[in-house]
């Protein structure tokens, strides 16, 4: 201790008291104004004040109307297209029923732990992922901006999908569908079948051809889409207009757009399993192959899904949590929104598979009648003989089974021929293994079975209302971890930065609604994202576990919950989640290393998908988009490392009275050795406490030992105060 500490402790007796009735002892007692009127701080960073449990001060930061609009809204924001054609196809290629293993393995390895760290910080914290970050360590800043950035990528493309979705949705009002059959053409003497559609199918001629009427490679630009464009306008307004207020607006919307594709889902189901050959598509989707649990593939694959079906790293789960009041159980909300999720997905496999069961039963049966007429056809020719035939089958109305006991004769009775007849086996597993994923199955597999279905326009209609309902409450996650972060930090009207947001988006969005718009999709699907939300998530965990310090971290779920966190979340956080990111990261790499950089072009003459590789100008925007992406990471740590620019925002500022509130005045920290607290960064103050404050004894007024009271506890800060040890404090 300085030795002149005791005479400043001795004028400091003289000037500091510990009252807030002193701060009120020289207003008009009459004054019934003031004393009704609320205190609150203006911080430029901060309008709403980060009270502690139990303090009487109200907070401005808006709030859910209730916990099952919160839920709704975490639930819709996790489950999303990827959960409709990425998990399907996922367990359909790596082992069916033996996928889930590896899949509820992660999820209570990395999911959950992780999903519960991010829920935990923003209702904590009470910001959005940049004031989140900012405020554990100034230096880590960076990430929320991060996060930002892969949230406006994401959001770009994704709301393309949804205006797709739209297109297709306006073109269900029809019978028969328009993708139904293929067109007729004419030429100069009599009329055809259009050839794109004859080579491929009535429904991936329509998605192509109609719908994108794609170009034939990424240069080949080809001009706008004006369809697509005015979808992709309809879409962003829509997206506007739920964000416009906040969670206010969008919460409520909630309630229809989270409930709904489980209603459409579960339609599905029931209709599905009343289709002929849906057994056979379910039996198929959960036969366990073991075997290939060995690969570790399967474990990547299994991470990735898991990773990216939460939501992790994109800020929007923080956003919505950091509405919630600080007592609020956020541990049930991470497990009971990481469960629905996996249920979510398994009950869309089920209906994805019931449906292919019946779209492969329908196809398979036309392979069995177009083999049936040719091997008639090799008798009368007299290439097959009448005794190869078993005397029971009838040709006319031959069964899958009759047809393929008669293929297996004529092919080890005409073993060295065989290839010459120009026979086909027609199984139904050979149609079911054909894994198609994405646009592929919602906009073509899909689409095509639901044309066979009775009614087929009312269920095109459902299905893809649905498909817009679920990419809607993945924006408006994706839109909150881009709008509240940044309201939170500059202080702009949510009003304004919606709009404005939405407007550059759109504008921006116009490259994915051009003839090669589907290619630029694809791009940004596979670059915007993967490895800069790996790496987000991956210094989330350090942030919070060894800067923030996870025993402090596990302190505060306590006084938060009001119970100690199981010390697995403890293990998970502070070993195994790391190690399992770092695993995954490295995968990434080395799989993005090792596969060449391309996209499937559509190519018109030959009627089917071709691999195309990125031109060099492609491979650069590739790249740029990752490094944008991951780029205010080490720009934030260099600027707040180097000092570059104030730091005073974060730090406690003092303040000025006025009638009623209190005014926060700017505190020059550099060189002012005045400070109360000295070269401390927001990381290093603990959260105000407004019980606690020390006040500045006005001139003349009397000496009160009453505490102060917990709703006008904001007092004076001594911003004029002689330095001084933070002991004698």
């Amino acid at each position: 201790m300085p030795k002149n500490s005791k005479v400043v402790k001795r004028e400091l007796d003289d000037e500091v008291i510990e009252s807030v009735k002193d701060l009120l002892s020289n207003e008009d007692s009459t004054d019934d104004a003031f004393k009704k009127s609320e205190l609150m701080v203006d911080d430029q960073e901060e309008k709403d004040v980060d009270v502690e449990e139990g303090s009487d001060v109200e907070d401005e930061r808006p709030a859910w109307n209730s916990k099952l609009q919160y839920i709704l809204a975490q639930v819709g924001f996790s489950v999303g297209l990827g959960n409709v054609w990425r998990f399907p196809y996922l367990c359909q290629k790596n082992g069916g029923g033996a996928y889930l293993v590896p899949y509820l393995i992660l999820l209570l390895i990395i999911g959950i732990p992780l999903f519960f760290l991010e829920l935990a910080v923003g209702q904590r914290i009470r910001r959005g992922s940049i004031g989140v970050w900012n405020y554990i360590s100034p230096k880590l800043g960076g990430i929320g901006f991060a996060s930002c950035v892969v949230c406006f990528f994401v959001a770009l493309y994704y709301n393309v999908i949804i205006g797709w979705s739209l297109f297709y949705f306006s073109q269900s009002f029809q019978h028969p569908l328009p993708w139904d059959q293929c067109p007729l053409v004419k030429n100069a003497s009599h009329t055809i079948v259009e050839p794109e559609c004859e080579k491929s199918s009535a429904t991936t001629y329509y998605w192509y051809r109609e719908a994108l009427n794609i170009s034939s490679s990424l240069s080949e630009s080809g001009g706008l889409n004006w369809k697509m464009t005015i979808c992709l306008l309809a879409a962003w307004v829509m997206v506007c207009l739920a964000m416009i207020k906040g969670i206010q607006s969008s919460g409520k919307i909630m309630y229809f757009s989270s409930l709904f594709p489980y209603v459409v889902l579960l339609c599905f189901l029931i209709r599905g399993l009343l289709l002929n050959g849906s057994v056979d598509g379910i039996r198929h989707m959960f036969t366990p192959k073991l075997e290939i649990m060995r690969e570790p593939k399967v474990w990547r694959e299994a991470a990735t899904q898991v990773f990216f079906a939460l939501g992790l790293g994109f800020g929007g789960v923080i956003a919505f949590s950091s509405y919630n009041k600080r007592d609020n159980n956020c541990h049930f909300d991470a497990v009971l929104v990481s469960f629905i999720n996996f249920f979510t997905s398994v009950l869309a496999t089920l209906v994805v598979f019931a449906v292919l069961g019946f779209k492969a039963n329908i196809i398979n049966e036309k392979c069995v009648i177009q083999n049936s007429e040719r091997i008639l056809k090799l008798l009368k020719m007299g290439n097959l003989s009448q005794d190869m035939i078993p005397h029971h089958i009838n040709f006319s109305s031959i069964t899958a089974e009759d047809y393929n006991l008669v293929y297996d004769i004529i092919q080890k009775v005409k073993e060295e021929e065989f290839g010459s007849l120009g026979l086909k086996s027609c199984q139904i597993e050979d149609e079911l293994n054909k894994a198609v994923q994405g646009t592929g199955l919602a906009f073509i597999a899909f689409t095509e079975a639901m044309t066979h279905f009775p009614a087929s326009p009312f269920w095109s209609v459902m299905f893809f209302l649905m498909l817009v309902n679920l990419g809607l409450g993945s924006m408006f996650g994706t839109i909150e971890g881009i709008i509240t972060p940044i309201v939170d930090t500059f202080k702009v009207r949510k009003e304004i930065l919606t709009v404005i947001c939405c407007l550059v988006a759109f504008f921006i969005g116009l490259i994915f609604v051009q003839r090669s718009g589907n290619y630029f999709v694809t791009m940004f699907d596979d670059y915007s994202a993967t490895l800069p939300l790996l790496i987000v998530v991956i210094l989330e965990n350090i942030a919070v576990i060894r800067i923030y310090g996870i025993d402090k971290f596990m302190e505060d779920l306590k006084d938060m919950l009001g119970f100690s966190p199981s010390q697995y979340y403890y293990y998970m956080w502070k070993y195994v989640s790391p190690f399992v990111l770092l695993c995954l990261l490295v995968a990434s790499i080395v799989q993005m290393a090792l596969s060449p950089p391309g996209y499937n072009a559509w190519i018109e003459d030959k009627a089917m998908e071709e691999f195309h590789s990125y031109p060099t100008w492609g491979m650069i925007v590739c790249i740029s988009l990752m490094v944008l992406a991951i780029l205010p990471v080490p720009i934030v740590f260099m600027v707040r490392h180097c000092n570059l620019i104030d730091d005073s925002s974060g730090s406690l500022a003092s303040v000025s009275y006025k009638r009623g509130r209190i005014i926060k005045e700017p505190v020059n920290l550099e060189g002012d050795s005045t400070s109360l607290i000295h070269g401390k960064s927001p990381s290093e103050v603990p959260s105000p406490n407004f019980g606690k404050n020390i006040y500045r004894k006005q001139t003349g007024s009397p000496t009160l030992d009453t505490a102060p009271n917990g709703r006008y506890g904001i007092g004076y800060l001594m911003a004029d105060m002689p330095d001084m040890p933070e002991s004698d404090l």
